[in-house]
């Protein structure tokens, strides 16, 4: 801009032109951004204010981009007609960060999009952070939700990473780009694995430095295992994913979308110190600060908005299945009912979370539906170890994958992908008359008596010729028909456990006489289903269809054995 504006501008910001700060007055609500000339010297000479430590300007093409929301995780507020932002900040949080609006993007640095800047001094020290946007279209875009990839130098775990993940995932986002489609990456917490940062010398900045090999830019957030275990304040535990990655809690908006990510994790890590790792504990919650931070995001989003909220530990307690046939659930994070009261005076609200290492879906109302994730990394890279299964299989059979969101306006649509396998493999169908588990076959060094408190009812032969088929990504509104001879068999939902992730995990630990790590071994599914046919050796016919009306098939030739490497 020209410096014969700054004399206008000046005026005005004396005279008080300035946008409320959110927390001390109330704030327009209107989302949609515009831009006006006349910010002085790219914001060079923004003129200070009393009591604002921190000011700057958005800046797109050399020009002031209007209601960007602003904030330090304390206080909230939104630029004025130029673009500029005042701050009060106490500078708490080492960061300022801007909500990216709608068709708008930031360039990355090093993958990451830069829509923060560090703060460095004093608290009553005025800083100048200035942001600048690029001007794209959005409103058609592609998220990839990635959860769990737990990169910790080990299991082969870097190797699997680069040769499977990153090869699948950049070549989803080629055929999107092809297409002219903007598509953005946002992981879901659990990007290290703590205990293993000082042992294996693999830190956050390894992980940033693995990541960048993925063709687009990627929105990170934090999970219980990306804190630091030398420290138990939650604060201070948090400090090296804001040095290495950013702020732990930020929103931005990509269409008309608005997209929330949030640090639901209280580390309390008791015992740890300077040298010394604790026991890693941590409450699942969304502190305070956090809490009021979000209220205030929100207020600046109109209710007919869709919301995508994404957090590393789940919501809703894994849906159990009761003997009725029906899914009940729990809420797992302490505040929860909270944080759904906010969310509930809007229209639509996904919340994307991982942790688990299984797939789930739980609606807690008309307007507010978790979607549970598996892991990229699957059994935390077990499977795919050398000398393993050769497979990358989670707890609950899902393969090792991530989610592909497509989002056209306002309308929102979603597939699980398992990495290395084509977008419409969906499910796996297994004959039960060949799912007899049994260490001679599967585990030699070890003996039937010990691998039966992992294998369950697939320790003894089953030869009612039922077929089991596991749909990943089930929620109530897909539907499942099985035909034999072109008649319909009934489908029953059961929970169970799914046989091929015994096989790859428990069984090879077995058989390395190792126990199996609890939190690693087969999980309980809601997502499987039996059918019975006729015989032992009918074909069957199983369609399975989702709920944007997309079918996925499988010609079953049975007899149909379990292996490590089947489909």
């Amino acid at each position: 801009m020209k410096k014969s504006n700054f004399s206008n501008i000046s005026r005005r910001l004396f005279i008080g032109s300035l946008l409320p700060i959110i927390g001390f007055a109330s704030c327009s609500k209107n989302n949609d951004s515009e831009t006006k000339t006349g910010t002085p010297d790219g914001g060079k000479n923004i003129p200070d204010k009393d009591g604002m430590t921190v000011k700057g300007v958005v800046l797109s093409n050399n020009t002031g981009v209007a209601n960007v929301v602003v904030s330090d995780g304390i206080v909230v507020t939104k630029t004025d007609v130029n673009g500029i932002y005042y701050l009060p900040s106490t500078k708490l949080n080492p960061y300022v960060f801007i909500s990216i609006p709608g068709n708008y993007e930031a360039a990355p640095e090093r993958g990451i999009p830069k829509f923060f800047q560090s703060l460095n001094l004093a608290a009553n020290v005025v800083e100048t952070k200035n942001f600048e946007l690029i001007a794209v279209d959005n409103t058609n875009h592609v998220v990839l939700a990635m959860a769990d990839l737990h990169l910790a130098n080990r299991n082969n775990d870097i190797s699997q990473f680069e040769s499977g993940f990153i090869n699948d995932v950049n070549e989803v986002i080629k055929t999107y780009k092809d297409s002219g489609t903007k598509i953005y990456g946002l992981t879901l917490g659990d990007l290290t694995w703590d205990s293993y940062w000082y042992a294996n010398n693999y830190f956050l900045d390894d992980y940033r430095a693995a990541m960048i090999k993925i063709n687009t830019s990627i929105f990170n957030i934090m999970g219980n295992h990306d804190n630091d275990p030398y420290y138990t304040d939650d604060h201070k535990a948090a400090h090296a994913f804001r040095t290495s990655i950013g702020p732990s809690y930020y929103s931005f908006n990509l269409g008309k979308v608005h997209y929330v990510v949030l640090d639901n994790v209280e580390y309390v890590n008791t015992g740890g110190t300077i040298g010394t790792i604790g026991d890693r504990s941590y409450n699942a919650k969304i502190v305070s600060t956090q809490m009021d931070w979000l209220k205030k995001d929100l207020s600046m989003i109109d209710k007919s908005t869709p919301i995508v909220v994404a957090m590393h530990i789940q919501l809703n307690n894994r849906p159990v299945l009761n003997s009725s046939g029906k899914l009940s659930s729990t809420v797992r994070l302490s505040n929860g009912d909270e944080l759904l009261a906010i969310l509930n005076d809007f229209n639509k609200v996904h919340i994307l979370t991982g942790h688990t290492h299984i797939n789930y879906v739980w609606e807690n109302s008309a307007s507010v539906t978790e979607h549970n994730t598996a892991a990229v990394c699957a059994t935390w890279w077990w499977t795919g170890r050398d000398g393993y299964a050769g497979n990358h299989i989670c707890k609950d059979g899902s393969p090792g994958g991530y989610s592909i969101w497509e989002v056209n306006g306002k309308d929102l649509k979603w597939q699980y992908k398992g990495i290395g396998q084509p977008k419409d493999y969906q499910f796996r169908a297994y004959d039960l008359n060949k799912c007899h588990i049994t260490a001679a076959k599967f585990a030699p060094k070890t003996t039937d008596q010990l691998l039966k408190s992992y294998a369950g009812e697939y320790a003894n032969p089953n030869l009612k010729n039922e077929v089991l088929i596991n749909v990943w990504g089930f929620d109530e509104k897909w539907k499942i028909e099985v035909t034999e001879n072109g008649n319909l068999l009934p489908v029953t939902r059961v929970e169970v456990k799914d046989p091929l992730h015994i096989i790859s995990y428990e069984a090879f630990r077995l058989n390395e006489n190792a126990t199996p790590t609890s939190d690693f071994t087969s999980s309980n599914a809601n997502h499987m289903f039996k059918v019975t046919a006729s015989n032992a050796t009918n074909t069957l016919i199983i369609k399975v269809t989702d709920r944007f009306n997309r079918q996925y098939t499988e010609t079953m030739i049975r007899p149909k054995e379990l292996t490590y490497s089947m489909k």
